[in-house]
Parts: C-alpha cells; sequence; structure tokens
C-alpha cells in the first residue's frame, strides 16, 4: 500500500515565497545592513532592479502581445481598474488618517493602489476559472508595460512630497534601472530569447532572489533609521482591514462593471482576476527607487496585499470553475483544477 503524502488543502495556498520574504524581513531586522555593508547591499540592490527588468523586457513576447490587441475593450477596462478605479480607492484611503492608518502607511496602501497588475498569478487564476487565458496573458502585459511609466508618473502626481519627492533625478533613475534595461531586453530577445525559455525555472530563482535583495536593503534602511518604532500591531490590523475592503470592492468592481460592459462570463474572469491584483515583483523594485530610506513602510501594504489576493482569489477561481459555461464556452475542468498558483 502507498501512502499519500499529507497536504495542505488547495483553496489555503501557503506561498514558500512569501515565507522567504517574512524571513528576509526578520533577517533585515536582526542583522541590517549598515555603513559600508549598506553601501554594497544598495549597490547590489540597484544592479538587482536592472537585472530583473532586462529580464521582464526579454521574456514579453512582442508578437503575443500584437495579438491580443483585437480585444483593445477588455484591455482598456483591466487598465482602468489598475490605473484609474484603484487609485482614486487609493486618495479615499487619506479619510483613514490619523485615526486608521499613520501617514506613512497611508502613503504605502496609496503607492499599493498605482503599481500594475500581475502576469503569473492572473492567468494561472484566469485557467483554473475557466477564464480567457489569452486574454489574460495580454491584460497581465500590457499592465506591466505601462506600469513602468503610469505608476512613476502617477506617484510624483498622488504622493508628492511623501514619495520622497520626484525630481528630475528620480525619472532618470527610473529611466537607468526601470526603463532602459526593459528595452534592452525587448531589443535582445531575437537572440537570448531562446535560452531565457529554456532556462525559465533557473532564471526564476534569479529574478526571486533579486527581489528578496532589494527587500533587505529596503527593510535594512527602515530598521537603521527608526521607523519601525512607528508602527504597531494594531496599526497593522488596521492595514489588513482597509486591505481586506480594498480587494473586496475591486474583485466587485471588474465582475460586475465587466458584466455591466456586456462581456461574457470568459472575458469577465480574465477581468477579474487582472484587474483586481497588484504586482508585486514590479512594485518592490519601483518602490525602492521612488521612496528611498522610507521604502520599508512603502512596500509593507504591497507585502500584505499580495498574500491577501494569492489566497481569496484561489478561493474564487474555484468557485468559478463550478459555474456552468456559458454556450460555445469549452474548457478542460479537470485541467484547470490541477493548475498551480504563483507566486507573483
Amino acid at each position: 500500500m502507498s501512502r499519500r503524502t499529507p497536504q495542505l488543502p488547495s483553496w489555503l495556498p501557503i506561498d514558500p515565497y512569501i515565507l522567504a520574504l517574512i524571513g528576509t524581513v526578520v533577517l533585515a531586522a536582526l542583522l541590517p545592513a549598515s555603513g559600508r555593508a549598506a553601501d554594497l547591499a544598495g549597490g547590489a540592490s540597484t544592479g538587482a532592479v536592472a537585472f530583473l527588468f532586462f529580464l521582464y523586457g526579454a521574456r514579453l513576447s512582442t508578437a503575443e502581445a500584437l495579438d491580443g490587441v483585437r480585444h483593445w475593450r477588455l484591455h482598456l477596462t483591466v487598465l482602468a481598474c489598475t490605473f484609474l478605479a484603484f487609485p482614486v480607492l487609493g486618495l479615499a484611503s487619506r479619510g483613514l488618517v490619523p485615526y486608521i492608518l499613520t501617514p506613512q502607511l497611508q502613503s504605502g496602501f496609496l503607492f499599493l493602489c498605482l503599481v500594475p497588475s500581475t502576469i503569473q498569478s492572473s492567468i494561472a487564476f484566469t485557467s483554473i476559472a475557466r477564464g480567457n487565458v489569452p486574454a489574460a496573458i495580454c491584460a497581465g502585459s500590457f499592465s506591466s508595460i505601462a506600469g513602468i511609466f503610469v505608476t512613476p508618473l502617477l506617484a510624483g502626481a498622488l504622493l508628492g512630497n511623501s514619495g520622497g519627492g520626484f525630481s528630475g533625478d528620480a525619472l532618470l533613475k527610473i529611466g537607468v534601472q526601470l526603463l532602459l534595461p526593459f528595452v534592452a531586453g525587448q531589443l535582445l530577445r531575437r537572440w537570448i530569447g531562446g535560452f531565457i525559455a529554456r532556462h525559465k525555472k533557473v532564471l526564476g530563482y534569479v529574478d526571486r532572489g533579486s527581489i528578496l535583495l532589494v527587500v533587505y536593503t529596503a527593510f535594512s534602511e527602515g530598521m537603521v533609521a527608526g521607523i519601525w518604532h512607528q508602527v504597531t500591531p494594531a496599526r497593522l490590523g488596521a492595514l489588513l482591514g482597509a486591505e481586506a475592503v480594498l480587494l473586496a470592492l475591486m474583485l466587485a468592481l471588474s465582475w460586475y462593471g465587466a458584466k455591466r460592459l456586456g462581456f461574457g462570463r470568459e472575458d469577465r474572469i480574465a477581468i477579474q482576476f487582472a484587474g483586481s491584483k497588484k504586482s508585486l515583483a514590479s512594485g518592490l523594485p519601483m518602490a525602492s527607487v521612488l521612496f528611498g530610506a522610507q521604502a520599508s513602510l512603502a512596500v509593507l501594504p504591497l507585502m500584505l496585499f499580495h498574500q491577501m489576493q494569492l489566497m481569496v482569489c484561489a478561493v474564487l477561481a474555484k468557485r468559478r470553475a463550478r459555474d456552468p459555461l456559458e454556450a460555445g464556452a469549452g474548457a478542460d475542468a479537470a485541467v484547470a483544477e490541477r493548475e498551480p498558483v504563483p507566486a507573483t
């Protein structure tokens, strides 16, 4: 008789990468980089961010993105959720200061509302729910590309001095660290795209390791600056509550709004999962550039929201998979049920 390995319920994803992020935060709290070590960590973090966006550019298929242009109404709807509805709710969170959120946490909450959507998790959850997977691929890709330009501009307009200022120097850093490597990856994709596809798993560890380095550097700077004394367990609980309301509102808005606009079931699923999420992989490097020494508090709301969206959307996708299919919407539900839940 074979023994079955005990497993956690599929509706409760415990993401090992989130555990790694938590461990990195603990390491920064116990052994923060300071002095010469902080300079070295900062330089390595800058290089890691540039390499991360180079990989993003090299992975994105230009032909695949162009093929999805015919779904322009769907993509505009996702972009409106990501860069219009989310920022409006983020601005409304100013009413939570100072009774529920501190000004610093509210700035991070607002920044969370400005970052682009995810790609991998939007695709996986759309597949599980038997939605329009090609549309989810293109919507996530378009959102990520737009975020390189739109997120810094929105941050400069809406965060102002709370985001460390938005000077010409900050704009130059964004161009050098984010945009230039992304464009270089796109230009070189013709020659290195095959290599990246063959070593996708190994390079996945590389880009995740880059994000961990960014987290360690940001939280080390926060520890040295002493800003963590401003956060209490009650404030963290209030932040989680505010983020739960934010996620619920966006899930409802993206689903019922898409229905009101006349989209079919498969398209509504893609819109809901792409339009209600925020990318940790894109947001962390941007925060390190925009916020500087204040980045640790700025990324805390994003890190919490990221895990919350994974857990809630995993449950929701399973429920959507049991919905009756509309006419002509064939799918293999058994395959969808086995689709893994990604970390980003």
